[in-house]
C-alpha cells in the first residue's frame, strides 16, 4: 500500500514548499489540496493523468473516501495543506481516520505563515532582553478556545505573539491586548505574507484597528504583536568576542 503524504505547502511564495514537498506533489497520482489557500503554482507541475481534488468544497468523508478509494488502487496521495500543517491544519482528524483504515501517511513540514510574516518584516521574534518565547494563538471564533488559552490571559506574559484566524475580530483582539501590554506597544498586521498581494500594515496597540479597517483587511492575515517589533535590544552573546564556547575561544 503507498503512503499518503500530509504536505505542508508553505505560506504562498510556491518557492516556500519544501524540495521533498514539491516532489511529492509533482510524483503524486492523486492530489487533494485546499483550494482556498494553496497557490495553485504548488500543483502546477502535477503528472498530466494526476486526479486534482479541491478540499475547499469536501467534508471530512470526501476526503477520506478519496484517499481509501485511491490507496486501495495503489495509488500515491498528496494531501496539500497551507503553511504547516501542524499548526491549524485539522490533521489530527484526518490521520486518526486512516490509522483506524490501516493506511500508512507520513506528514511534510512546511513554512508557517507566522514565519513568513516575521520575514516579510524583517523581524527577529527572540531578540535578547526583550523576548525569548513566542506564543501562537487565535481567537475563540466558530471554534472554541480553552478557558486558560484565552487572548487576555497569554497576553500577561508579554512575549512575542503572532495570532491566526482573527483579524476580522481586529478590536476585540486589540482589547485583550492591551489589558496587558502597553497601548504603545507595535503591532504588525500581515495579509496573504509572500503573495503577490502581500499587505502590511504597521502601527501600536492605538493605532492599528483603525489602520486595518481602512485598508478593508478582513480576512488571510496575521497579526504579529510584541516589542521584538521595536529596535532596542542586547546583541547575541553567541557572536560576543568575549563568549567562549565550542567552537570559538573569548577574548
Amino acid at each position: 500500500m503507498n503512503t499518503v503524504y500530509m504536505v505542508g505547502a508553505g505560506p504562498g511564495d510556491p518557492e516556500l514548499i519544501t524540495v521533498k514537498g514539491q516532489r511529492i506533489v509533482n510524483e503524486a497520482d492523486i492530489i487533494i489540496y485546499a483550494g482556498s489557500l494553496v497557490n495553485k503554482a504548488i500543483i502546477a507541475g502535477h503528472k498530466p493523468d494526476a486526479e486534482i481534488f479541491n478540499s475547499a468544497s469536501m467534508t471530512l468523508d470526501d476526503v477520506i473516501a478519496v484517499i481509501k478509494r485511491g490507496t486501495d488502487e495503489g495509488k500515491k496521495i498528496a494531501r496539500v495543506h497551507t503553511g504547516d500543517p501542524s499548526i491549524y491544519g485539522a490533521i489530527r482528524e484526518q490521520m486518526d481516520r486512516l490509522d483506524a483504515l490501516g493506511i500508512p501517511f507520513d506528514v511534510i513540514p512546511g513554512v508557517s505563515s507566522f514565519v513568513a510574516s516575521a520575514a516579510a518584516l524583517k523581524k527577529e521574534f527572540t531578540l535578547p532582553d526583550v523576548s525569548q518565547t513566542v506564543i501562537l494563538t487565535r481567537l475563540e471564533g466558530r471554534t472554541p478556545v480553552p478557558e486558560k488559552e484565552k487572548l487576555e490571559s497569554l497576553a500577561a506574559h508579554q512575549a512575542s505573539m503572532a495570532i491566526f484566524l482573527s483579524v476580522q475580530m481586529i478590536d476585540d483582539v486589540v482589547g485583550r491586548l492591551m489589558k496587558h501590554y502597553k497601548p504603545t506597544t507595535p503591532i504588525a498586521v500581515i495579509q496573504r505574507a509572500t503573495w503577490e498581494d502581500q499587505k502590511i500594515v504597521m502601527g501600536t496597540l492605538e493605532t492599528i484597528a483603525q489602520k486595518v479597517k481602512d485598508e478593508k483587511i478582513t480576512k488571510t492575515a496575521q497579526i504579529l504583536v510584541g516589542d521584538f517589533l521595536g529596535d532596542e535590544y542586547s546583541l547575541s552573546k553567541l557572536y560576543d568576542p568575549s563568549f567562549t564556547h565550542e567552537y570559538r575561544q573569548g577574548i
